[in-house]
Order: C-alpha cells, then structure tokens, then sequence
C-alpha cells in the first residue's frame, strides 16, 4: 500500500451510503498505514470515527487519545462522547465536561451544546437553566441562516424547540422541528449512524407531542411513532406496494416487515431493507404512506 492508495481507499469510503464489511476492513487498514507513515493525528482522529460508528468503543477511545495528544478537536469531542454516555462501561461527567470544553473553547459547537446540556441537567457542573438557554440562544444565532445537514444545526434547533415548548411557545417550538427533520433525514440517509437516528426519534417525538393528530402527510420517520401501537402501514417504492405492520405480543409490540421480524420499531428503521438497501437510506424515494386501522380505512 502506498500513502496516495490509502488516501483514495478514506476518500471513497467517505463518500459510500451503506458501506460493507470489506469497506470497512480496508478503511481500518488504511488508516492503520497513514498513522504508522504519517504519523498525523487527523487519521487517529478519523480511525476513532470509524471505530466509534462500529460501536467499537475502546478502539475509539484508544484512537481518540492518542489525537487528543495533540489538541485535536474532534478527537475531544469524540472523547467527550465515550465519557458522556459510558460508552466503555464507565460514565465520567467530570472527562467528559472537560473534553466539550476544550473543544468548544476552540470553537466546535458540537462540543458547545453538549456544555449546555451538562449545564441543563446538572452533569458534574452546578444545574443551570439560565447558562443551557443562553448557550444555546447563541448557537441558534450562529446556525440559522445556514442549516446544512453537516453543521450542528439540527441538534440546536431541537433543543431550542425544547426550550420554547417549555415556554408556552407551541408553534414556535413545531417550527423549529421541522427545520431539523429534513436536515437529519438526509444524514440518515448518507451515513445511518447511530446517534443521527436517536435524534429523529427526539423530533418525530416532539411533533407528535405537540400536534398529537400528525402531519397531513406522513414519511418513512413518522413510524418511529406510529409503530409503537398495533397497526398496518402501506406505502410505495418504485410503484412497488409495501407494507409494515406492528402487532401486538403478550405485552409488547413488534414489528413485521416482510418476513422480517423486528422487537420494536427503532429496530425496523434501523435494520429494514428492501432490495438490499436500508429502507432509511432510501427514505426520500419511499412515498404514498397510508395507516391502515383494524376497520380497513385510511388514516384522513
């Protein structure tokens, strides 16, 4: 392997929707060569990256601070991230508080809203409503004329929807969902991470906690509410007629999609396929989404 061979191998796997396991076996190894010849902490960065999105939590971690070594930004936030949520077992709010702030020191502004949710539910730092609203008042300021899906925008907007609900400001907080719902979609649908899919279930959540009824129109989202109870849902693909029915078991729900079986329906929109392919990865070429109930009608 040479340095340009390893360069090209990320560059093509960064632009891959639903990469496979091989994809990823080159990547790695890819990655482990421009390490060991370059010695730059951006590949231990984005190794840390490619680990994490595995779920592959202590090579992330290992990845992320040997960047980190070096002030690297994204490596902090990553570092972050395994602290916050205890993603190798132990939670430390205090590594964690630590790492968001370096980073949002330097102006990440990923790292500059986790700050704030710390400071929101008391994480390590003294609980703190009014410095949550103002961080995040701020970041809306920064983020709003341009919401590309890339940028932190979505999470910002979520969280100040939260804030305006919390206000009395029902339309003004719906408003600020569906700005964040495209922009999530698409990433969902470029790279299927984890932790994007954690944040649709937030806003698809919020949408229905403040307009119970739903959309006019529904999407391939919307299920992650509606399948938590039991009902039929027909919708289309390429003229082809699918459906995905959630069915109630002892006291649970489950979700059938085909001859797939899923325990609950962030399983199915997680791992449901059609023609290979993740249905959330096609999400924008799904349409003409109907709920069927029990009596065979049409949700109006």
């Amino acid at each position: 392997m040479t340095l340009m061979e390893a360069q090209r191998i990320c560059r093509r796997f960064y632009r891959l929707t639903n990469p496979s396991e091989e994809d990823r076996f080159l990547v790695e190894e890819a990655l482990h060569y421009l390490i060991e010849e370059t010695g730059n902490p951006d590949y231990m960065a984005q190794l840390g990256s490619v680990y994490y999105e595995q779920r592959q939590f202590d090579l992330a971690l290992k990845y992320y601070e040997l960047a980190a070594e070096y002030d690297h930004t994204f490596a902090l936030v990553g570092l972050g991230y395994i602290w916050y949520y205890g993603r190798t077992g132990e939670r430390n709010y205090e590594k964690a508080f630590r790492c968001f702030d370096r980073a949002g020191k330097k102006g990440d502004l990923n790292a500059a809203y986790k700050v704030a949710d710390m400071y929101r539910r008391g994480l390590y730092v003294d609980k703190d409503p009014d410095r949550f609203r103002e961080i995040i008042e701020d970041l809306y300021e920064k983020l709003k004329g341009g919401p590309y899906p890339y940028s932190k925008a979505p999470e910002v907007f979520l969280r100040l929807s939260q804030i305006r609900e919390a206000e009395g400001k029902e339309e003004e907080a719906y408003e600020l969902l569906e700005r964040a719902r495209p922009l999530i979609a698409r990433r969902i649908a470029d790279s299927g991470f984890f932790g994007d899919r954690t944040i649709m279930q937030e806003i698809v959540g919020g949408m229905y906690r403040l307009r119970p009824e739903g959309p006019a129109e529904i999407d391939l989202f919307d299920l992650y509410h509606l399948l938590k109870t039991p009902c039929l849902i027909r919708f289309r693909f390429q003229g082809r007629p699918l459906e995905v029915e959630a069915v109630e078991e002892e006291s649970n729900v489950v979700v059938r999609f085909g001859s797939r079986w899923f325990r609950t329906a962030e399983d199915f929109l997680a791992g449901a396929e059609t023609d290979g392919v993740p249905l959330a990865t096609l999400y924008n070429e799904l349409y003409a989404f109907e709920v069927v109930r029990e009596d065979g009608t049409g949700k109006d």
